[in-house]
C-alpha cells in the first residue's frame, strides 16, 4: 500500500488529515474523522450545506494548488464530497 491509500481525509471537507489536524470530541479526545476546522468540542464548527462547503473548499484548493483550475477542483469535489461521512446521507 502506498501513503495515499493510508491517508485519512476529513469526512466534511476532504482535507488530508495528520495527527495535529484532528478535530476534538466533546470530552477533548481526538476525532479522527474530522479536521479541527470542521469539528471542535464535539460539534461542527459551521452549519454549511454540502454545496457551501464545496464552494469554500474550491477556493482554498486553488490557492494551495495553483496548477489546478476551478473546473478541475470542482469536478473532483463533486465526485468525492457525496461519499464523505458528513454528506453521505444528504
Amino acid at each position: 500500500m502506498n501513503d495515499f491509500e493510508n491517508q485519512k481525509f476529513c469526512q466534511s471537507c476532504a482535507m488530508p488529515l495528520t495527527d495535529e489536524l484532528f478535530g476534538t470530541n466533546a470530552d477533548g479526545t481526538k476525532n479522527e474523522d474530522y479536521c479541527m476546522y470542521c469539528f471542535n468540542d464535539g460539534e461542527f464548527t459551521s452549519d454549511m450545506s454540502m454545496e457551501e462547503m464545496m464552494n469554500f473548499c474550491i477556493e482554498k484548493m486553488v490557492e494551495v494548488h495553483p496548477e489546478m483550475d476551478k473546473n478541475q477542483v470542482s469536478a473532483m469535489m463533486r465526485e468525492v464530497f457525496p461519499k464523505l461521512k458528513r454528506w453521505a446521507n444528504d
